[in-house]
């Protein structure tokens, strides 16, 4: 990476940070260019080099913490190095759906959950699948292709569960991220494997009683 290019990289990257800090103030139709501008310490002319409007830099945001977040849970991770357990652990431990794997990543939602929440009311201006390209690229096609599925159908495989995943989210965020983690991973595990049971639910409702 010569200079030029480091030095674009770091002006994004202190824009995308604007930008997060701002949204944990105000709702992003009451974010400004210039106010982000004067977060970041750049220039109006220097943000539309990069940018043409606010919301293409908060889908760059919104990549920007998919890969913090995939850096510190690769750093944190208890079960060892993340992407090279992927590649690495018996099949019957690759599954992205368990509490280890989960709990950091709806963690780190509900903390940034006013960010998470915009992005997803704005996902068809943004078409948030780009902002998961490094998730798509870095863990769930590695899993896929240990699991020897054909090339041609991990698309209808990825969508399935990004968007899946998302909707899941969605509802969360709305109720600005009330419900336990615990049971926001029983919903995305009864919806993925389409066995468990929910917190408090201790069987079947019974049906009218003849």
């Amino acid at each position: 990476m010569d200079k030029a290019e480091s030095k674009y990289i770091n002006t994004a990257a202190r824009m995308d940070q604007a930008l997060l800090e701002l949204l944990e103030k105000k709702e992003l139709a009451y974010i400004s260019v210039k106010e982000i501008c004067q977060r970041a310490g750049v220039s109006r002319s220097t943000f539309y080099l990069h940018y043409e409007t606010v919301s293409d830099l908060l889908a760059e945001s919104v990549a920007y913490m998919n890969r913090q977040f995939l850096d510190y849970f690769q750093a944190q991770a208890e079960v060892g190095p993340f992407f090279e357990r992927i590649r690495t652990c018996p099949l019957e431990e690759l599954c992205l759906i368990t509490p280890e794997y989960l709990a950091p990543y709806l963690s780190y939602v509900r903390e940034h959950r006013r960010l998470f929440r915009t992005a997803v009311e704005k996902a068809a201006v943004l078409g948030l699948d780009e902002s998961y390209r490094g998730l798509v690229r870095h863990v769930l096609d590695p899993i896929l292709e240990r699991y020897r599925i054909d090339a041609a159908d991990r698309p209808y495989l990825l969508a399935f569960y990004i968007q899946g995943i998302m909707a899941v989210l969605a509802r969360w965020l709305e109720q600005d991220c009330a419900d336990p983690i615990e049971r926001v991973i029983a919903v995305i595990q009864l919806c993925v494997m389409g066995r468990g049971s929910l917190p408090g639910r201790t069987g079947p409702a019974e049906g009218p009683q003849g």
